[in-house]
Order: structure tokens, then C-alpha cells, then sequence
């Protein structure tokens, strides 16, 4: 049986997974979702039955990652609906999923680098041209990569351990 707290968390998992397809398809990733996630984490968390404690170290943990994301767009390797998106996920997730989080986050990093890498040889770069606008934005050599999906791949791998995952299952 679902539970209504089991309902409430899917709004992190399906925002998340709306930030990504937004950031492939458009290479941005608007500000709405970022704020959503924020504003929506403390009332879900306390009605998941997530203790001030560990609701508390979740804050710290966001804003840490918003030191993170600001530090990662100021280097240029991300932009900023990433950093935002790369925040609000280490708020949702909590401690100590969020190291795993981070480390599946650069995992899928890479792999989209490659997939990318690929995509834009001159081998591939013709078939994208026959799909939709936004692969052949994709496919353009020294374009943007979306890496909104691969903060979302590394957020739903972990987002089972997380601080409101973990609180639900403790009530069942």
C-alpha cells in the first residue's frame, strides 16, 4: 500500500526528472523547479516525520551545495540552473546520501561527456540532424552539455537513502 508520505516525496523524484528533461531539450533548467524543490523540502519533510535534526543537517547540506554549484558555474562547468538543481537535490537528499549522490552525479558526468563526445563525431552528427531541434542542438561541436541530466540520474540513484526516504521507511 502506498502511503500519502510515499505521495508527498514524489514530488522530489518527478521535479527532478522534469529539471532534466527541460535542461536536454531547452539547455536550461528554469528557476520555477529550483524554487519548488526548496520551498516544497520543509513542509514534506516534517509531514515524512524527518526530525529537526536531521532536517537541519539537510539545510546545511544545501546550502553547502549551493557553495558547491556557485563555485562549479564561476569555473564554467556548469551553468546556473545546474547549480541551483545540484543544491536543492543535496537539500532533499540529506546526509549521508549525499556523497553518494555527488559521486553518481560525476559518474554520469562523464558518461554524458562521452555520449556527447559521440554524438557531435562526424560520424553521428548527420543522423541527429534528421531528428528533433533539440538533438541536433546537442549534436552542435561546442555546444552546452546538459548536465541537469546527469544531476537527475545521480539524484534518483539516491534518492532512496535520502533523509525523506529514510524517515517514511522508519514509519513502516
Amino acid at each position: 500500500m502506498v502511503s500519502w508520505q510515499t505521495l508527498l516525496s514524489a514530488v522530489f523524484p518527478a521535479l527532478a526528472i522534469v529539471a532534466a528533461l527541460k535542461d536536454i531539450t531547452s539547455f536550461t533548467i528554469p528557476n520555477w523547479i529550483s524554487v519548488a524543490l526548496a520551498v516544497s523540502f520543509p513542509p514534506i519533510a516534517l509531514l515524512c516525520g524527518v526530525s529537526l535534526a536531521d532536517g537541519g543537517m539537510a539545510l546545511g547540506i544545501g546550502v553547502g551545495g549551493l557553495f558547491l554549484g556557485v563555485a562549479m558555474f564561476a569555473a564554467g562547468w556548469i551553468g546556473g540552473g545546474d547549480a541551483k538543481l545540484l543544491s536543492v537535490c543535496a537539500l532533499w537528499l540529506g546526509f549521508p546520501a549525499v556523497i553518494p549522490f555527488l559521486l553518481v552525479t560525476a559518474l554520469c558526468g562523464g558518461g554524458l561527456a562521452l555520449s556527447l563526445l559521440a554524438l557531435r563525431s562526424i560520424w553521428l552528427r548527420p543522423l541527429a540532424a534528421h531528428g528533433p531541434a533539440w538533438v541536433g542542438r546537442l549534436a552542435t561541436p561546442g555546444a552546452a552539455a546538459p548536465y541537469g541530466l546527469a544531476i537527475c540520474a545521480g539524484a534518483l540513484a539516491t534518492f532512496p537513502d535520502g533523509v525523506v526516504s529514510r524517515a517514511i521507511a522508519l514509519q513502516l
